[in-house]
């Protein structure tokens, strides 16, 4: 193994952007023109401070969230709504990596047809400052109203193309200038496993993006569980935590204001559990704070008491994860459910877990929480995209 070269402090930036719902691929030029104004905005205004190494934008930056809102059909999402990484959006964005000569980390739903064809995925991507893709990863944990697909889902297939390690599915990209960057996002984190995986495959920074209401606002002064979460995360694997939130969402162009559906609280971790920068808005701002990975790196070597992965009793833990909870394949060779018939998988993975006896049910019952909201079919979107014509002109 090479010998690690200095690594220098930096500057890194979470952006919060308003966001404008797509209705098929080309709407994401709208966003695109946010984004790019808030990298000036924000590299210019932090630059007197530090390097600014990486900008890192929100999940749903790109492309909002329509397909879950609305509860399209999986394969025409994939066939019109999402994109391809490389492509069109991701040179754009690489232009201004170059330009400032900084890494951009990013989120959109995507299509991997040289995995499997009629699917999209919720794809975390890094750009480095020479402007190119180097690493993608998708989201491998959603929250019950999510339509994409994940690893899991089509967990035979992956794992022949990558591998069944940790490695293929929470990789880590190594760097000499900005350290070892992991990539989760949104439901991701709730799994403590996900930024262990990563931390146990090197990484120093962690990009976990977004996170929905009331998760973001359950206690006072803010941050709600989710960073709640995320201070767990980076104290427990001595990793900074990056995690800008969605900024306000015009779900379709009717709206006559968009819905902050994540309520802001925006923030940055380090290795301790610190807050070192927070954002109560999501209104097309930032949060901004140094990187200092030598700092780190000596913390994790020269420590013997707050450094916890040097010490864990790895049998003490494996026969937790032997009997499977959620079904994997699901996906596989069927067309993803909508969300009322999801909803009863993870009734019974509930079911499961009281029969396991890992929760003990209630002894009064009570109707549970379920969808609300209809389904759209095709027919029924392609009388809606109509509306999007004025973001269009």
């Amino acid at each position: 193994m090479a010998d690690p070269k200095p690594v220098p402090p930096y500057l890194a930036i979470g952006l919060s952007t308003v966001v404008y719902g797509i209705s098929e691929r080309k709407d994401i030029r709208k966003n695109l023109r946010t984004i790019e104004d808030a990298i000036h905005g924000s590299i210019g205004t932090c630059n007197i401070n530090m390097p600014v190494k990486i900008v890192a934008l929100a999940e749903g930056a790109l492309t909002g969230f329509t397909d879950e809102v609305f509860d399209l059909p999986h394969k025409m999402c994939a066939k019109d709504l999402f994109i391809e990484i490389p492509g069109p959006e991701t040179e754009r964005l690489g232009e201004l990596a170059k330009m400032y000569d900084t890494y951009i980390i990013a989120q959109s739903k995507a299509i991997m047809p040289e995995v499997i064809k009629d699917r999209y995925f919720n794809m975390l991507f890094i750009i480095n400052p020479e402007g190119k893709v180097v690493h993608k990863t998708p989201k491998n944990h959603l929250w019950c109203r999510e339509r994409s697909c994940t690893p899991h889902d089509i967990y035979d297939r992956w794992v022949e193309l990558y591998g069944d390690g940790i490695e293929a599915f929470y990789p880590v990209l190594k760097t000499d200038d900005i350290g070892n960057i992991g990539t989760i996002c949104c439901s991701d984190g709730e799994y403590p496993e996900a930024v262990r995986a990563l931390a146990f495959n090197g990484a120093e920074v962690v990009y976990r993006p977004s996170e929905g209401m009331p998760m973001t606002g359950n206690s006072y002064p803010g941050g709600g569980g989710w960073m709640v979460q995320n201070r767990g995360h980076a104290q427990f694997n001595n990793v900074y935590m990056l995690c800008p939130n969605v900024g306000p969402v015009y779900i379709h162009p009717d709206m006559l204001h968009p819905f902050d559906v994540g309520g802001g609280n925006s923030h940055i971790v380090d290795y301790y559990g610190n807050i070192i920068s927070y954002s109560a808005s999501a209104n097309n701002t930032m949060v901004a704070a140094v990187i200092d990975i030598e700092a780190l790196r000596q913390f994790r070597q020269m420590n013997l008491n707050s450094n916890w992965l040097k010490d864990m009793r790895m049998e003490l833990f494996k026969k937790m994860y032997e009997k499977p909870v959620h079904p994997k394949n699901l996906w596989l060779k069927e067309e993803p459910w909508h969300h009322n018939e999801v909803d009863q998988i993870y009734r019974d993975n509930i079911q499961k877990l009281i029969e396991r006896g890992a929760y003990t049910e209630p002894y009064c019952k009570f109707p549970g929480c379920k969808c609300q909201n209809p389904p759209l079919s095709e027919e029924e979107w392609l009388k809606m995209k109509p509306l999007w014509k004025k973001w269009q002109e």
